[in-house]
């Protein structure tokens, strides 16, 4: 989970993506940068931390230029080191810059096909850069002559998109020529595209999610479509190409659950919407498993839980208070690298309020429960407030399986609901009782805010990885590279010195 916005405007652009990101900020919060393009140069500027410390006013003087693009990070594939914050750059052709959101599944191998077929070196251990030099290599074989046309950028996307596997949007710049975007054919990563209507001409803006346009005055226009690449020349003109052989939308459950702003429309379903449905499929489950007077209070766990937990309530008759007050200068612990920073971090980011708490049979309200640190904390602050009984409620179902498309969920043994039942797991969290949401029900609470949305990609929840490339053995080296990160760099070296040792034979 990353955030991205390229702009193409007749002004500066270096403010505008500034304030885009920090409108993103909520998907990454490791680290920031910006590239702008100005006289077919390019200046950039990225380091590790959070938008607002990564930039001082020396770091946006020197961003000049009327187009540009923006990122902010949070690690999946690849390490957390600053080498690795984006844009990253490529020299040839033309030169090119590119921010991408998601993660590539097949980027091991593309790394070693860039090295022995296409020779090109790949610097780091981020598939953001493997993308990015797929893109120039395909862009270099599709140009013909010194210039650079629509056609041959669409034909360069195609191949890209024949070649690359999982989740991904993307936005990049070609110097001097224009700026690029496209999203992969299956739609899993969120991409959309808002306009700005002055007296020189149109402006355009395309990021992650719809509150960056809406946030930085652009009109939204639409959905970048799954496998589709939009391309915004020299002119300023607009043109759009389906780029993918068989697209499908399966939008990922989880921007919806997690990931998005609440204010945020993605793919024609208005964020909020969908989490208020949940709150109301959840309540029924409840009515269904938890005896009826045991619940004095519906709590929720700030903050993108909010929206479920007010329905949920509204729908038991029961009251809903506000007991837990979040510190907004913690970190999002999900996305926090290491459980003993995530345990440290709970009750610097949560206090209880206890007068909500004493005497009271509490229903704590949770957007999902993921490694059941945060819970079990949670769970115990209820208690220590003076809760009777803590009775805790998932919007999403049980996070089974290891996310493969750009959310650090990465191995199974770090998911408590992995090889355990509701009973086991509500044990562990040490709650009196414990209720998920069906994986149907959270589908049909974003079917019943856009019907057009009909299939997801919800890996962590069914195991059913739409890409068709992940096999167990797939998330067991994920597993055994997490767990031995230090062997895992050596053999990723052997193997590197093998596929050299093979291209200087052959050469």
């Amino acid at each position: 989970m990353c955030g991205i916005v390229g702009v193409v405007s007749h002004q500066p652009v270096n403010q505008l993506l500034y304030d885009a990101l920090l409108l993103l900020q909520h998907r990454g919060q490791d680290a920031a940068g910006i590239a702008t393009n100005h006289s077919s140069m390019f200046s950039m500027h990225k380091a590790n931390g959070l938008v607002r410390d990564v930039f001082r006013t020396r770091n946006m003087r020197s961003l000049a230029g009327n187009s540009g693009i923006g990122h902010c990070r949070y690690p999946t594939a690849g390490s957390s080191s600053e080498e690795e914050a984006q844009p990253f750059y490529v020299n040839a052709p033309f030169g090119i810059t590119l921010a991408h959101n998601g993660n590539l599944t097949n980027w091991e191998q593309l790394k070693e096909e860039m090295f022995k077929n296409d020779r090109r070196h790949i610097n780091t251990d981020s598939d953001s850069e493997v993308l990015l030099n797929v893109l120039a290599h395909e862009i270099q074989k599709a140009t013909t002559g010194l210039l650079l046309d629509p056609e041959a950028i669409f034909k360069a996307v195609q191949v890209l998109m024949r070649r690359v596997r999982g989740g991904y949007a993307a936005v990049a710049q070609i110097a001097g020529v224009g700026l690029l975007a496209f999203r992969d054919p299956n739609g899993i990563r969120p991409l959309c595209l808002g306009i700005n209507e002055t007296e020189q001409g149109a402006e355009y803006m395309i990021a992650s999610e719809s509150v960056a346009l809406e946030g930085m005055g652009f009109r939204f226009v639409r959905d970048v479509a799954p496998g589709e690449a939009l391309f915004i020349d020299a002119d300023k003109q607009l043109h759009a190409q389906q780029c993918a052989d068989d697209p499908k939308l399966q939008p990922c459950v989880f921007e919806f659950v997690y990931l998005a702003r609440p204010d945020s429309v993605i793919d024609g379903a208005s964020v909020y919407a969908t989490r208020l449905k949940m709150g109301e499929y959840l309540a029924d489950k409840i009515k269904r498993e938890i005896p009826e007077g045991e619940i004095d209070v519906v709590m929720p766990i700030p903050d993108s839980s909010r929206p479920a937990a007010i329905q949920l309530a509204l729908r038991l008759g029961v009251e809903y208070r506000e007991g837990f007050i979040k510190n907004r200068y913690i970190g999002r612990t999900f996305i926090m690298p290491g459980q003993a920073a995530r345990r440290k971090s709970v009750r610097q980011k949560l206090n209880a309020i206890g007068d909500e708490f004493k005497g009271k049979n509490v229903l704590l309200v949770d957007d999902s429960i993921v490694r059941g640190t945060t819970s079990r904390e949670i769970v115990q602050m209820a208690r220590d407030s003076g809760a009777k009984k803590v009775i805790f409620a998932s919007a999403a179902p049980p996070v089974l399986y290891p996310n493969v498309y750009g959310i650090d969920m990465p191995t199974r043994d770090e998911l408590i609901a992995h090889g355990r039942t509701v009973e086991e797991v509500c044990k562990e969290i040490t709650a009196d009782y414990l209720v998920y949401q069906d994986i149907d029900a959270l589908k049909k609470s974003i079917s019943d805010v856009n019907p057009n949305l009909t299939s997801f990609e919800a890996s962590c929840f069914d195991g059913v990885y739409i890409t068709g490339d992940v096999s167990p053995d797939y998330l067991d080296k994920l597993e055994h590279a997490r767990h031995n990160p230090k062997k895992a760099v050596v053999e990723d070296a052997a193997r590197t010195q093998l596929n050299l040792n093979a291209a200087t034979t052959e050469a």
